[in-house]
């Protein structure tokens, strides 16, 4: 592993000036409002997103993974549509239908409700296999392919999937091609003593995603991911980026080149919306196990499922 005779650390900041009014600061702000005690896992939500990456969140049920679906897709005010996958959805529920119209003696496509900005794929485990691959080809590509014919979705084009736990009842474990095009995972967890207090005494916090309002708009949104792109990655964080890459690879099926591109992208995100404009090696630490822990193991809980090899390499200096 490349050593760094001198870490630049958090407070070594060149501010950033957004392309918009709001902030990151702003919308995570705004999603301290709905989960409580959360921030951490917010900001790594966001840096998803931001980065052009798709989202696993796993946890078990009702810690909030769904209310920060619906979060999101409020605050950066783009349309949004849920699939509650189940173990009988078909493919066709998903990306549409051809169905044959007798005036016109056509087939004409019924879009599926994968045709939005960003679509929550809700319990995307409880499904199986064939109607999980439905969404294959539209995170990669951001198209899909019905009877020949290949639609485009919308851009920016988002899938915020959560699961259940692996060892729960009635689940798929997602395969892994599916895992790969998750660029991050997360897992919300229980909230601490203090903020389930305040959670029990001002009552359920899921009605109040109904009255957010988008905090930045689609097209500022897509300029914030441009102004990422100029994040300044050096070469010697670059290459300390690139050895966990091969590290990975030791004892593992390790990251594959377009897990270690999504790095690339979260780590230039993350450092964005911590509002600098350049990339620390903490920047990278910080953002790895979401990026490697769902495709080495199959659970965003890299704590307690990755090797111990892995989590020594992350945490080294």
């Amino acid at each position: 592993m490349p050593k760094f005779s001198v870490f630049q650390t958090m407070s070594s900041v060149t501010p950033l000036t957004h392309s918009a009014n709001t902030s990151a600061a702003d919308i995570l702000d705004a999603l301290d409002e709905v989960l409580l005690g959360k921030r951490a896992q917010c900001a790594l939500a966001l840096t998803c997103v931001l980065a052009r990456g798709h989202l696993l969140i796993e946890d078990v049920p009702g810690v909030g993974k769904t209310t920060l679906a619906r979060a999101f897709g409020a605050l950066l005010g783009l349309d949004w549509k849920r699939v509650q996958f189940t173990n009988d959805l078909l493919p066709a529920d998903v990306v549409g239908i051809s169905i044959f119209d007798t005036k016109t003696q056509e087939f004409q496509f019924q879009p599926g409700p994968v045709f939005t900005s960003l679509l929550l794929a809700d319990e995307i485990n409880r499904a199986p296999a064939k109607a999980q691959s439905a969404l294959l080809e539209a995170m990669e590509e951001r198209q899909v392919s019905v009877d020949g014919v290949t639609r485009e979705l919308p851009n920016p084009f988002f899938v915020i999937a959560t699961q259940n736990p692996g060892e729960q009842r009635g689940v798929f474990a997602l395969p892994e091609s599916q895992l790969d095009r998750f660029l991050m995972g997360v897992s919300l967890g229980y909230p601490d003593q203090e903020q389930e207090r305040l959670l029990l005494a001002n009552g359920d916090t899921r009605v109040a995603v109904d009255n957010l309002d988008a905090l930045i708009s689609p097209g500022a949104l897509m300029q914030w991911m441009d102004d990422i792109d100029q994040v300044h990655m050096a070469d010697s964080v670059l290459q300390y980026l690139h050895e966990l890459v091969i590290q990975s690879r030791v004892e593992h099926t390790g990251l594959s080149p377009r897990a270690a591109l999504g790095l690339v992208r979260a780590s230039r995100a993350f450092a964005f919306v911590h509002n600098r404009d350049h990339v620390l090696p903490d920047d990278v630490k910080a953002v790895f196990p979401s990026v490697a822990g769902h495709r080495l193991t199959g659970s965003v809980n890299v704590g307690k499922t990755a090797s111990d090899a892995i989590l020594e390499l992350v945490k080294a200096p």
